[in-house]
Parts: C-alpha cells; sequence; structure tokens
C-alpha cells in the first residue's frame, strides 16, 4: 500500500488500541510486539488504517463511527470477496482475520497484508509518461475483464447478491440512499431518479461486480505499469459487469471530483487511452462482441456516483467521514448529475 497519505488517526476515529492488539495477538499468525498505528487520509468511506508491529505491516479497514445509512459501509462483504478471489488471477491483497464482534473496537473491521505499490489519485497520471499511462489503463480494463469471468459459484460467492433485478434493485437502492443523505434539491438527480427505472436494459449474466472501479482503487506495481492489487471492494455484489464497465468509463464524460479528469483531456498527447479503446480492450479480455445501449450504463454510473458522493458530503457536515476532504464535495452531486443529464438530453 502507498504510505504518502498517512495521517494520525483522526480524533473521531479513535479506538482501543489495546483491545486491537491483544485481538490481534490472538488472531493473527505470528503477530507480536506493540502496534504504531496511523490513518490514511485519502478515501471517503470506511476509515483505512496502517499498523505496524515488530517490523511488519498490516492494513485495517472498519465501518465509520456513527449512525450509518442502510446497508452501507459492510466490511464483512469486502473481506468475504477479497478472501474468495485469493485463489484466482485477480489481484486482491490476502486476508489475515475479520472481527464482527463491535466490542473490540467499536465496529466491525478486518486486517489485511501490507503490499508495496503506487495508488494515484491524479487520473492523468502527470508524474508518469505516455507509455506508462496506457499501459496503467489499459491493464484496468483486463482485470476487470477478469473478474467477470470469475464463476462466482467456483469461489463460493454464489449467494453473495440477490439474483435478477439487478439494475432495478441498484436503482431503488441509491435513490432511498441520495434521500437519506439529501441536503439540498438538486432537479436533475429528480429527472434520472425517473428517467432511469423505465430506461433498464435486459442484464447480461450475474457476475462479481466491484461497485467502485477505478484507477484511485487499483494498486500499481512499484515500478511496471500493471496492476497488483484491486482494492476497496464495499460496494461488491453479484451484478452486470458493464455496470462496472460503465463507472470506470463515465469519467470520460464528467469533471471529477477532485481533479481535472478525463473528459476534457488530451488523451492523445497523455497516452490515456480513448472510451472506445478501453472498451474494446475489455470486451476483448471478456469475451463480449457488442454492448447495446451503452448511454444507459454511463447515465446510471453518473446518477450512482452522485448519490455515493452525497452521502460522502453528509457524512462530512455530520462530522464523521472518513476523510477531511468530504466538505470539499457539496457540488459534486450535482456536477454529476448534471453531466448525466446533459448526455440524457443528447440521446
Amino acid at each position: 500500500m502507498s504510505d504518502t497519505q498517512l495521517t494520525e488517526v483522526r480524533e473521531a476515529h479513535r479506538f482501543d488500541e489495546h483491545a486491537l492488539n491483544g485481538y490481534l495477538s490472538d488472531h493473527v499468525p505470528g503477530f507480536a510486539g506493540t502496534l504504531t498505528i496511523e490513518q490514511f487520509e485519502g478515501g471517503q468511506s470506511n476509515p483505512t488504517f496502517r499498523l505496524e508491529s515488530d517490523g511488519v505491516r498490516y492494513v485495517l479497514r472498519k465501518q465509520p463511527p456513527g449512525e450509518l445509512l442502510p446497508s452501507a459501509h459492510q466490511v464483512d462483504r469486502e473481506y468475504r470477496v477479497m478472501k474468495a478471489l485469493e485463489s484466482t488471477d485477480v489481484p486482491v491483497p490476502r486476508m489475515l482475520c475479520l472481527c464482527e464482534d463491535t466490542a473490540i473496537i467499536g465496529t466491525k473491521f478486518y486486517v489485511m497484508e501490507w503490499i508495496d505499490g503506487r495508488v494515484f489519485a491524479e487520473m492523468l497520471l502527470p508524474s508518469l509518461k505516455p507509455a506508462e499511462r496506457r499501459e496503467i489503463y489499459l491493464d484496468l480494463a483486463r482485470v476487470l475483464a477478469r473478474l467477470h469471468r470469475v464463476d462466482p459459484a467456483s469461489v463460493g460467492l454464489e449467494t453473495f447478491g440477490r439474483p435478477g433485478n439487478y439494475y432495478e434493485r441498484q436503482i431503488s437502492r441509491w435513490t432511498k440512499q441520495y434521500q437519506a443523505s439529501k441536503t439540498e434539491d438538486l432537479p436533475n438527480m429528480d429527472r434520472l431518479m425517473a428517467w432511469l427505472p423505465d430506461n433498464i436494459p435486459a442484464a447480461g449474466p450475474a457476475v462479481i461486480a466491484h461497485g467502485d472501479y477505478r484507477l484511485g482503487n487499483a494498486m500499481i506495481h512499484p515500478t511496471e505499469p500493471r496492476v497488483i492489487a484491486v482494492l476497496d471492494w464495499e460496494l461488491s455484489t453479484l451484478g452486470d459487469g458493464l455496470a462496472d464497465l460503465g463507472y470506470l468509463c463515465q469519467d470520460y464524460h464528467s469533471r471529477s471530483y477532485n481533479d481535472a479528469g478525463l473528459a476534457e483531456a488530451d488523451l492523445e498527447a497523455l497516452g490515456i487511452p480513448t472510451e472506445q479503446e478501453m472498451v474494446a480492450e475489455y470486451c476483448r479480455h471478456a469475451g463480449i462482441e457488442r454492448i447495446e445501449n451503452w448511454p444507459f450504463y454511463l447515465i446510471y454510473n453518473m446518477f450512482r456516483s452522485a448519490a455515493i458522493i452525497q452521502g460522502v458530503y453528509k457524512r462530512g457536515l455530520d462530522g464523521n467521514a472518513s476523510s477531511e476532504t468530504a466538505l470539499e464535495y457539496k457540488d459534486a452531486a450535482r456536477i454529476r448529475s448534471d453531466s448525466a443529464v446533459a448526455m440524457l438530453d443528447s440521446l
């Protein structure tokens, strides 16, 4: 994991370190010594920490404190899916323990191995060369295709999501989550919530869907332009793989929350593949010949992203966000929903 965004543990996220030390001594093979704990500043959902004991590093992810929205922050699901994928060609960290006893540190948590690698927050990858940028993005598409080719039943995940009606359930879920975290009227969110249920295409086969698959949730090899770990599986479920692909590609159409993004970038000069190249690379490795109704997957994901980021902003207002930057997202849901409606109007 990258250690470039480590800070002291935020006051709102402090927990009983002595209790954690005792628990890990009992449940993590080889764990020994006194803990030192630092918090990752990046990330907006489940607080994440670097642990170090006797020269060995670990990563801990836990639920945030305070009242949580229904079905949110399910660290147990994160643990389950990554544990299941350890036996596949999808790169994930090795899981070490899951604690569902909230009496230990106040919330559920899990601990996984530390991996040395790079995590890039800026989508344009300014520190890299064009050829490196291109290969990293294309590898994102290839790794996503590998994930979607895993048979859920073969890794014990056949019950990881409910069968059928994936988009109906997802649209309903994010509509409710948005309404629960709403802080102002956004007419374009209302428009999307009305349009999406009536325009759902036929779903493909149920696959393991990551739910938040993007550059910032992929760990890149320390020196090579390839993905060595996929992180942040909180939103994973069984669903339509094209939802993940649309999520990965939505930034070609909308300004990013916190950097310049891809929408107005000179992709050719940067070496970053076009949206069409990314979709083609994914389809080639996923065994898909053609995607119908592509705009739906982009519009759906822009709506969903707007609902997610609105929840982040609301947690910031409530004082229990995972990062101090949460309050910077005041206008993010508006920006993303405006972009989705602009695309809808162009159909």
